[in-house]
């Protein structure tokens, strides 16, 4: 059982081109395991943790209904963006600069079985980093992500989330909104929900900017906790 997980920063990357390397991963981790169940061997299977910040894009989740993006395709070159159909769970959502999009691809063997458990681990770990900056993060029943004020009419979204897995191995992730330019969001009805907000860390904090660096860091400390997993981190990266 391998409870190392390397932890790599893409820096600013096209989606399609992350999106490919994540298959990458997840088929290199899916091939391990095929091996060992078939040849009968024990050979460990990796797991990585992949932060990166994308351009404007939308996503559509392969549950979701593409009526949510409310700008046509035209519209979006305009706005310099691009839209994705893609195999994760959930509906549609945004990702764009000032925004920490992280995307686990881990074999869940190696921790534990349930996927649940890993949607609400990934959720702790965001409204644990919440706290650290005054913020009471929750949950909102019935809908995957972490939020602000739920059940009151000033619910807001602050971090969303859509996984794929297969034999127990992960893909795709979470999408935090750090210092997000919240226009964006106009342009669809985030995650198919219908009269909710949206909203940004340096917007709760009533500051231009919030150091992303170091909410990725306080994001991993929390994940290591959660996972009890040990972090290879590369030289951009520390955890304080």
């Amino acid at each position: 059982m391998n409870k190392t997980v390397e932890i790599q920063d893409l820096g600013r990357k096209d989606y399609k081109e992350t999106w490919d390397y994540q298959e990458e991963l997840f088929k290199e981790i899916l091939d391990i395991k095929v091996r060992n169940r078939r040849e009968e061997s024990h050979l460990e299977t990796p797991n990585y943790f992949l932060f990166v910040e994308h351009p404007h894009v939308y996503t559509l989740g392969k549950s979701g209904d593409v009526s949510n993006l409310l700008i046509s395709e035209e519209k979006l070159a305009e706005i310099d963006a691009t839209f994705y159909k893609i195999n994760r769970g959930g509906d549609i959502t945004y990702h764009g600069p000032g925004q920490i999009v992280g995307y686990p691809i881990v074999d869940l063997e190696n921790y534990f079985t349930d996927i649940h458990k890993y949607l609400r681990f990934l959720e702790e770990m965001v409204i644990l980093t919440l706290a650290e900056y005054g913020l009471k993060a929750e949950r909102s029943k019935g809908e995957t992500g972490v939020w602000l004020d739920v059940g009151t009419p000033f619910a807001r979204k602050i971090c969303a989330m859509g996984v794929r897995a297969s034999r127990w191995v992960t893909m795709h992730g979470f999408a935090l909104n750090v210092n997000a330019n919240l226009g964006y969001f106009d342009h669809m009805i985030p995650c198919g929900i219908k009269g909710k907000a949206v909203t940004s860390l340096n917007v709760e904090m009533g500051k231009a900017e919030v150091s992303v660096e170091e909410v990725k860091e306080k994001l991993l400390k929390h994940f290591a906790r959660l996972f009890e997993a040990e972090l290879k981190l590369n030289d951009t990266l520390t955890l304080k």
